[in-house]
C-alpha cells in the first residue's frame, strides 16, 4: 500500500513512542494534502518527479510547485544551521541565498579541507553542503569523512565530479546533486535530508 492518501482528510494523529517519529508525523500533518502527497511520493516512495506528477494527475510544472511548497514548509519547521564547503565564490553565494531562503542559517563558508574541519568544530552545524574538489586541491570528501567520523549529520554533495563520490569511500548519510544544479532539487533535498535526520528532529 502507498504511504499517502488521495483524499483531503488529515493524516492520523501521531502515536509513536519515539519522539523523532512523532515530530515527523506532526510535520507532515501541517502540510496541505497535495504538497504532502508530492513530498511522500518522491522522498518515501522513490518516484521520479514525472512519475509522481502522473500519479497526482498534475503537470510537471504544477508538481514542481507542490514539491517546492512542501520543501519550504518542512524547512521552516526544521530550520537549522548549515555549513557550506565550496571554493567558487559565486556558487557559494548562490547556495547561501538558497539555504537562507528556506529559513536556515549559514554558519560559514569553507574553501579548503582544513577550513571546513575548523569551521565545523567552531560552529557545530546540523547539516553540510559540500563540493568535492576544493581550492587547494584538497578533497571535500575527505573533509566530510573527517567530520562524520565523530558527528554523523546529513551531507549533500553539490559537484561537477559525481564519479569521484560514487567510486570512492562514500560518507553516510549523503545525497548527491550534479553541477550545474537545479535550485529546486537542492531545496527539496535539504528538506528531505533534515526531515529524515533523526538527530536533527530529536534535538529541535
Amino acid at each position: 500500500s502507498r504511504l499517502f492518501s488521495t483524499s483531503a482528510a488529515p493524516p492520523p494523529e501521531p502515536t509513536s513512542t519515539f519522539p523523532w517519529e512523532a515530530r515527523a508525523a506532526a510535520t507532515l500533518a501541517n502540510l496541505a494534502p497535495k504538497p504532502r502527497q508530492a513530498f511522500l511520493l518522491v522522498s518515501v516512495e522513490g518516484f521520479s518527479h514525472d512519475e509522481a506528477a502522473e500519479v497526482l494527475d498534475v503537470s510537471p510544472g504544477a508538481f514542481a510547485e507542490l514539491l517546492a511548497e512542501a520543501s519550504t514548509e518542512i524547512s521552516k519547521q526544521v530550520a537549522t544551521d548549515i555549513l557550506i564547503i565550496e571554493d567558487e565564490p559565486l556558487i557559494a553565494m548562490d547556495i547561501e541565498q538558497m539555504v537562507e531562503g528556506l529559513g536556515h542559517r549559514v554558519v560559514g563558508i569553507a574553501r579548503t579541507h582544513k577550513e571546513a574541519v575548523a569551521l565545523y568544530h567552531k560552529t557545530q552545524p546540523r547539516m553540510i553542503l559540500a563540493d568535492i574538489q576544493l581550492a587547494d586541491s584538497s578533497s571535500g570528501i575527505d573533509a566530510v569523512n573527517d567530520i562524520l567520523h565523530t558527528h554523523p549529520i546529513p551531507v549533500i554533495f553539490i559537484t561537477a565530479f559525481p564519479e569521484r563520490l560514487l567510486t570512492g569511500e562514500r560518507p553516510e548519510p549523503t545525497f548527491l546533486v550534479t553541477k550545474p544544479f537545479n535550485p529546486d532539487m537542492v531545496r527539496a533535498l535539504i528538506s528531505q535530508a533534515l526531515f529524515f535526520d533523526e538527530g536533527s528532529r530529536a534535538a529541535a
